[in-house]
């Protein structure tokens, strides 16, 4: 046996029907479709969201919601309690150290530091955004906050 051979079982497949070929094949004159209408016609029919007149469901429902603000920057946030776990007394934290920890992923991040939590350490932080509690608790603990390289 080759693959040319090989043949579906008879009966189970059946020819596609061709309407429109004659009185004899019972499809003929108006392929089935009876005499009038709007479903006689070519073309005919009501489309697939038609309510029966009413205001579809997709012009009923708004367009988007809201907007998307095109001039917004996004901060990667971290928390000065993260700092405090991760890093050493006198240490300089900036976006390449923070990378080095895997805090961010990519030094192209921007990075603003939260207060939550305490710091016992003394940092050195040189980010791009810093809280004002956050600001508080880096100089309580005795470290400084530099502005972004």
């Amino acid at each position: 046996m080759q693959l040319k051979d090989l043949r579906p079982a008879d009966g189970s497949t059946k020819g596609r029907k061709r309407v429109g070929r004659g009185h004899g094949s019972g499809w003929g004159k108006t392929s089935g479709r009876g005499l009038n209408g709007q479903l006689s016609r070519s073309g005919g029919g009501k489309g697939s969201g038609f309510e029966g007149g009413q205001t579809v469901l997709s012009m009923r429902l708004p367009k988007l919601p809201g907007f998307k603000n095109i001039n917004r920057v996004e901060y990667a946030p971290v928390n000065v309690d993260r700092l405090n776990k991760v890093f050493e007394d006198g240490d300089t934290v900036d976006s390449a150290a923070l990378v080095e920890k895997g805090i961010i992923k990519s030094d192209q991040t921007l990075v603003k530091v939260l207060g939550d939590g305490e710091l016992s350490k003394k940092l050195t932080v040189k980010v791009d955004k810093v809280s004002a509690s956050a600001k508080e608790k880096i100089e309580a603990a005795g470290g400084k906050v530099e502005s972004a390289c």
